[in-house]
Order: C-alpha cells, then structure tokens, then sequence
C-alpha cells in the first residue's frame, strides 16, 4: 500500500462527514428511459457492442437511452466502420465490480458481444473498497468475462476523476481521487493480465 493511500485511512472521519453532506444534498437521478437493446444498419460482419457496469452504463441522469453511453458508442463505431452495430446497455445505478460480477453477469445471455466496454470502479472507489478488494471482485468480473465471451474484445473505462466532480467538496474528492489512483493502477494491471 502507498503512503498517500494510507493516509486516506486516516481521513476516513472526513471522508464520512463530507460523504453524509453530499449524499443529503444531491438528487438521486434515475436511469434513461428508452431502450437498452438496439441496432444500427451497415455492412456485415457485425459488431455486437455490451456496456457494462455502473450508473454510467446506465445512462443516469440521461433522459433518454438513444443518449447514453452504449448507444453513442454504437453511433460512433457505426459510422467509422459503415457495419452493422448490434448494442446493449447493462448498467445499474450504485453497482460495484462484485455486484456486476455476482448478480448481473450471470444472468446475462450468452450472447456472441465481440466488443465490451466496462464502465466500472467508481463505487467500489466511493465506497472505499480496498485495492485487495477490488482485486478479487474486479478480476472475477474479467474471469468470467473471458470465460463467458472469450473472443470478445474488452475495454475498461477507469475510473472517474473525483476532484472533477461539480457536487465534491475540495477535500472529499482528493481522498477520493488518492484511492482511484490506486483502483486505475490496479485495473490497468489486471486487465493486461487476465
């Protein structure tokens, strides 16, 4: 463990009075309306696109899907490549890696996705996982993603840059950008790997 992550043990006090603040004062915002499962016309061979992962992948605070991060994805792949783009979101509101891994990705279909994008880590890092943590639910998830879909394509998308975060006090999101540090190194490293 690197010292800057040890001392965000030590604002812990911090990180749960300014956390209770922002939690009060922030609207929940629900997920888009509109389809989660579309398709774009082109040429053969598809490409079959799946977004995975948290409120991100979920379009929250998007009004409508066609928004939202799969569809546009789908939009932009389509038109640099003139193919035919099948896509779906499974994003959930909160949702960490371990949640993913143990309550969606099995009931997802065994699909041919040649392309997925996960969208993952920002709550495992808001809800201080530890790196050790992250390790074993983040990894699961790539496990059973290459298990389920070993041909596919796997992207990440690391996680959000908290001092960015217009409803973050100054100090909350640099202990929580401390520890997404640490959850991007990890990732990285584990998406090389597995």
């Amino acid at each position: 463990m690197r010292f800057p992550s040890l001392l965000t043990w030590l604002a812990f006090p911090v990180y749960i009075w300014q956390g209770l603040g922002v939690r009060r004062r922030t609207t929940r915002m629900l997920p888009a309306q509109g389809p989660v499962m579309h398709e774009i016309s082109g040429k053969a061979p598809d490409i079959s696109l799946l977004v995975l992962g948290d409120s991100s992948a979920a379009s929250v605070g998007i009004g409508n899907s066609e928004h939202g991060l799969a569809a546009q994805l789908a939009v932009l792949i389509s038109q640099s490549t003139g193919r035919t783009v099948r896509w779906r979101a499974a994003g959930f509101n909160s949702a960490t890696s371990g949640q993913i891994r143990d309550h969606v990705l099995p009931n997802l279909s065994a699909e041919p996705w040649t392309h997925i994008v996960l969208a993952i880590g920002t709550n495992d890092t808001k809800n201080f996982h530890s790196v050790p943590r992250f390790k074993k639910e983040f990894g699961g998830l790539l496990y059973g993603l290459r298990a389920k879909w070993p041909e596919a394509r796997v992207v990440w998308s690391p996680v959000l840059e908290f001092t960015r975060a217009p409803a973050m006090p100054p100090l909350l999101g640099k202990i929580l950008e401390i520890r997404a540090t640490d959850m991007n190194r990890m990732g990285e490293r584990l998406c090389l790997e597995r």
